[in-house]
């Protein structure tokens, strides 16, 4: 019987008070069948005693994510190893050739800090507690273990 663990590709930090970001959340988790990512509540109760090696402030400026290997990977990288662990939007990975990778990165950042507004301007909703939902309740994440 093998008892070995198999530990996602990716963990995800995401902020779940951004109805964008959520809504991301939830397309990665509904077209991960092979469960490659993990996705983190950054805005759980117990979210830095859980998680004490990423910084709360920090992931909540940018995208934080950790492969397996213990690799941090921040902003469009994450963004780009999440769709390619589900083997979808491959041409994400123009964003990260040399000349691209500085502009992609500054449109990136200027989401980042504007993400709630933009978030009111596409949904409708700029920030919300309501977003809290189980990104996937067969497996264990930060979010889920508030939630359920």
């Amino acid at each position: 019987m093998n008892n070995q663990v198999n530990l996602p590709q990716l963990t995800i930090y995401y902020d779940s008070y951004c109805p964008l970001c959520v809504k991301e959340m939830l397309q990665l988790s509904e077209l991960d069948k092979q469960h490659a990512l993990d996705f983190v509540d950054i805005n759980a109760p117990d979210f830095s005693k859980q998680h004490p090696d990423i910084d709360k402030e920090k992931a909540n400026a940018i995208l934080h994510g950790k492969t397996q290997n213990g690799e941090l990977l921040l902003g469009l990288d994450v963004t780009c190893a999440a769709w390619r662990a589900v083997d979808k939007h491959r041409w994400l990975s123009l964003l990260r050739w040399p000349i691209i990778k500085v502009i992609a990165d500054m449109g990136y950042r200027f989401f980042a800090r504007n993400r709630y507004w933009l978030s009111y301007v596409l949904t409708g909703q700029s920030r919300c507690e309501a977003c809290r939902v189980a990104i996937r309740p067969e497996h264990k994440t930060s979010a889920s273990q508030s939630e359920l």
